[in-house]
C-alpha cells in the first residue's frame, strides 16, 4: 500500500525572522573535516575570501588535519571540501620560541563559527578569526618573553618535488620586507594546482600591535626545517627573501594580515579598523543573519547537521570582487570548484535565499565570459580549469533563466551559451599540465555535432555525451524564452543525442538499456582496449560498473569520470519520461530503481547519483523515493567529524543534505522542485522574494 504525505504549506508576505535566535551556535565546522568530507573548519565570513587556518605537514586539501598531525604553521587562504590536486595555503606564520621547534604538534584546539584556536607542545597559543579579506590573530606566548614569528612566503599547499607535476602548485616568486616597526609585507607568486592554473600572485599587509625587532634579517633556506625532508624550492630565486623571522618584546601579540590578489597598498586597505573580539561578534552576527533565513524545528542534532551544512554551502565560490589583476568588471567571484559539483543543488538552494548573491555569480560567469573567452566549469587562483564534463554555466544560466531571475543580460548569456556548443575550445595557454579542453568548453565538441556522440578513445566520451545533451536542452530553453525559434529547436534535437549511446539490447543484473560505448563507425563495443602495443592488443570486458582505466590512461580519460555507467544510465533530468520508455516503461522502471538500490549502485558520495533517487516519483511512487531518501540520509550522514559520505565540493554534498532535510528537490535548470517528506516536523524559509514558505509536517 502507498504511503500518504502529508505536508501543510503556507505563504505569506514579510521577513519575520527573530534575530534574537542564535542559529550560528548550531555550527560546528568539524562536521565533515574528517574523512572524505574535507570540509575547511577554520574562520571565514560567508563567500570570503580570507580563510586562515593551520596547515598540517601532510598538507591536505583544506590545509587542517586532526591532532596529532604536526603544523608547519598557519595560511591565509585555503578551499573546502575538494578532492584532487591542492591549491593555495598562502602566506604562512608560524609563532615560535627557538628555530628547532618551528613544526610543533598541538596539545588543544577549539573549532567554533568565525574562531579557532591552539595551543602547541612548547605552550604557544593561537587564536585566529577572520573578515572577508583579512585574517586575525591573538598570540600568547606564555611567560616567555620575545616570543618569535616566522613568516614564509614561499611555502604552500601541495608542495613536491616532482617540477611540473599535473596538479601540483609550483613556485614561481616572492618576497617579504619589513614596513616600518610595525608591519610586514610581500608577496607570493605561484601557479597550477588542481586546475592546472596560470600564475596567481597573494599580496599581504601584516599588521602587529607590537613593535617588531630583528626584522631586517632574512632566514636563508638551510636555516628552517622542512616536513618530511623536503628539498628547498627556493633555488631558482636565490635573491629573493623568501622567508622572514621576527621577535617580539611581549608575550602577547595581536596580528592583522590583509591579502589581495591586486596590490599590497590594496591588501592593506583590506583590514578593519576593529580588533579581534569585535571581529568575532562581527563574522558570528554577520553568519548568523544568513542561517536565519531558514528556521527549522527538530532535535539539537537534526539543528547541527542542518545549519553546518548551509554554512558549508556559502563558503565557495568567493566573492573576490575588484580583486581580479585580469580584468576589473564586478561582480566577480572565483573558486567555482566546480559548478559539475555545484549547480545541482548548491546554486539552486542560494536562489531561495540568497538570490542576490547567486546573482552576482551569474553575472560573474557572464563576465569571464566576456573577457577570458568562455564561462569557467570551474575556476580557481583566477584562472579557467578544469572541466569534469559538461559545460555546466548553461544549466547555471537556464536555471536563473527559468525561475525568472532580474538583472541578467540573457541575451549575451545565450551568446556564451552558444559558444560553449559550436565552439572547440583550442586556445592552448601555455601553461604546464594545462590542456585547453580541460580549461573550457567542449572537448570532444566536433564529434558529438557531427556524429550525435563522442565516440570511445576520447576523453570521458560518456558522461560527456549525456552531459552535452542535457546542456543543449536548456540552450533550447533559453533560446525558446528569448523567442529565437529555429535555435530551439536546434539544440532540441542535440538534446535527444544520449539516445545515440543508448544501447537498448544491453542486459546487466535484470536491468535492459544502458549507455555503452561506442567507436566512431558506430559500432557498440563489448571490450576496450588494455594496452597500446603494436605487437599484443589486449581488451577488458566494458561493463556497467566498469570503472577501472588501462594502465596507459589516467583516471580522468576513462570512458565515465567519476561515476560508472549504471549511475549515469539513469542521469537524464531534461528527459524522464523517455528515459522510463527506453528502460521498459513503468514496472520496468520501478524494479530497474530497485534494483539498482539493491545492487549498491547508488553513490552518495558523488553529485551524478543527487536526483536518482527521486525518479520514484516519475513513475507515481513517492513513497519510495521518500523511503529511499531517509535511509540514505540516516545511514550516510551525521554531526561527527566525519559525517559527510563524500568530499563537499564547495557545498554541494552539504546542499543535497538541507534539501532532503527540507522534503523537497529542485531539478537545476528547470523550474521544478520535487516535493518529498520533511525530516523535519516544521521549518520556514524566508525566500529573496520577501515572502515566506512555511511547511509543517503532519
Amino acid at each position: 500500500m502507498k504511503r500518504s504525505v502529508f505536508l501543510v504549506i503556507f505563504f505569506a508576505f514579510g521577513f519575520l525572522m527573530t534575530m534574537a535566535q542564535d542559529y550560528s551556535r548550531y555550527v560546528d565546522p568539524r562536521i565533515g573535516s574528517e574523512g572524505l568530507g574535507r570540509t575547511f573548519p577554520g574562520p571565514c565570513m560567508p563567500y570570503g575570501m580570507a580563510k586562515p587556518g593551520p596547515d598540517a605537514v601532510s598538507m591536505p586539501n583544506a590545509g587542517w588535519a586532526p591532532m596529532p598531525e604536526p603544523v608547519k604553521g598557519f595560511s591565509q587562504m585555503h578551499v573546502s571540501g575538494t578532492g584532487g590536486g591542492q591549491k593555495y595555503g598562502n602566506i604562512l606564520i608560524q609563532p615560535f620560541l627557538d628555530a628547532g621547534d618551528i613544526i610543533q604538534k598541538r596539545v588543544d584546539e577549539k573549532i567554533a563559527l568565525g574562531y579557532y584556536a591552539c595551543t602547541f607542545e612548547n605552550g604557544i597559543r593561537t587564536e585566529i578569526t577572520a573578515s572577508e579579506r583579512c585574517a586575525f590573530y591573538r598570540l600568547d606566548y606564555g611567560r616567555k618573553q620575545k616570543g618569535k614569528l616566522l613568516i614564509d612566503v614561499a611555502t604552500f599547499l601541495g608542495i613536491d618535488t616532482i617540477p611540473d607535476k599535473r596538479e601540483t602548485q609550483q613556485y614561481v616568486d616572492s618576497y617579504v620586507t619589513c614596513d616600518g616597526k610595525y608591519a610586514v609585507s610581500g608577496w607570493s607568486t605561484v601557479r597550477g594546482g588542481w586546475n592546472n592554473g596560470g600564475p596567481y600572485t597573494v599580496y599581504f599587509y601584516l599588521q602587529s600591535d607590537v613593535p617588531l625587532s630583528n626584522c631586517d634579517t632574512p632566514l636563508s633556506n638551510s636555516d628552517v626545517p622542512l616536513a618530511n625532508g623536503e628539498a628547498p624550492l627556493y633555488n631558482k630565486v636565490k635573491e629573493s627573501k623568501t622567508r622572514l623571522d621576527v621577535a617580539f618584546s611581549k608575550s602577547t601579540v595581536n596580528l592583522k594580515i590583509g591579502i589581495s590578489h591586486i596590490s599590497i597598498a590594496q591588501a592593506r586597505r583590506n583590514i578593519p579598523a576593529c580588533g579581534f573580539d569585535a571581529q568575532l561578534k562581527n563574522v558570528r552576527k554577520t553568519w548568523n543573519g544568513k542561517l536565519g533565513k531558514i528556521e527549522i524545528s527538530g532535535t539539537e542534532k537534526q539543528k547541527r547537521m542542518f545549519y553546518t551544512a548551509l554554512y558549508h554551502t556559502m563558503l565557495m565560490p568567493v566573492d573576490k570582487s575588484g580583486e581580479n589583476p585580469h580584468f576589473s568588471a564586478t561582480p566577480y567571484y572565483d573558486d567555482y570548484y566546480a559548478i559539475w559539483d555545484t549547480y545541482r543543488t548548491s546554486m539552486p538552494l542560494l536562489t531561495l535565499i540568497e538570490e542576490p548573491q547567486q546573482r552576482d555569480m551569474v553575472n560573474s560567469l557572464l563576465n569571464i565570459y566576456k573577457h577570458d573567452g568562455y564561462m569557467p566549469d570551474a575556476r580557481s587562483g583566477n584562472w579557467n580549469g578544469r572541466t569534469q564534463g559538461g559545460s555546466n554555466a548553461d544549466i547555471v544560466i537556464a536555471d536563473a533563466f527559468a525561475k525568472g531571475m532580474k538583472g541578467i543580460d540573457y541575451e549575451l548569456a545565450l551568446k556564451a551559451m552558444i559558444k560553449d556548443a559550436e565552439v572547440p575550445p583550442t586556445d592552448d595557454d601555455g601553461f604546464v599540465g594545462s590542456v585547453p579542453e580541460e580549461k573550457h568548453g567542449r572537448g570532444g565538441l566536433m564529434e558529438y555535432n557531427t556524429l550525435g556522440y563522442i565516440p570511445y578513445g576520447i576523453d570521458r566520451a560518456g558522461n560527456r555525451t549525456v552531459e552535452y545533451s542535457y546542456d543543449d536542452w536548456c540552450i533550447a530553453q533559453v533560446a525558446k524564452g528569448l523567442g529565437y525559434p529555429e535555435l530551439y529547436d536546434k539544440y532540441m534535437k542535440r538534446s535527444h543525442n544520449w539516445r545515440n549511446l543508448w544501447r537498448s539490447d544491453y542486459e546487466w543484473q535484470g536491468m535492459k538499456g544502458f549507455i555503452m560505448p561506442r567507436d566512431a563507425d558506430g559500432r557498440w563495443l563489448d571490450s576496450v582496449p588494455w594496452g597500446k602495443s603494436k605487437v599484443y592488443h589486449p581488451v577488458i570486458p566494458y561493463h556497467p560498473d566498469t570503472k577501472v582505466a588501462p594502465w596507459y590512461l589516467p583516471w580522468w580519460s576513462t570512458f565515465f569520470y567519476e561515476a560508472l555507467s549504471a549511475e549515469y544510465s539513469l542521469s537524464i533530468p531534461h528527459d524522464v519520461p523517455g528515459l522510463i520508455e527506453a528502460c521498459g516503461g513503468k514496472d520496468a522502471f520501478i524494479r530497474r530503481l530497485d534494483t539498482f538500490f539493491a545492487n549498491g549502485h547508488f553513490n552518495v558520495a558523488n553529485e551524478p547519483s543527487f536526483m536518482t533517487p527521486y525518479l520514484y516519483h516519475w513513475v507515481e511512487r513517492p513513497d519510495l523515493s521518500i523511503q529511499r531518501i531517509q535511509q540514505i540520509v540516516n545511514d550516510n550522514y551525521d554531526d561527527s567529524p566525519g559525517g559527510l559520505p563524500g568530499n563537499d565540493d564547495g557545498g554541494a554534498m552539504s546542499s543535497w543534505l538541507v534539501f532532503n532535510m527540507l522534503g523537497f528537490y529542485p531539478i537545476a535548470g528547470q523550474n521544478l522542485y520535487i516535493v518529498g517528506s520533511p525530516m523535519i516536523p516544521e521549518y520556514t524559509i524566508h525566500l529573496s522574494n520577501g515572502k515566506d514558505l512555511k511547511v509543517v509536517r503532519e
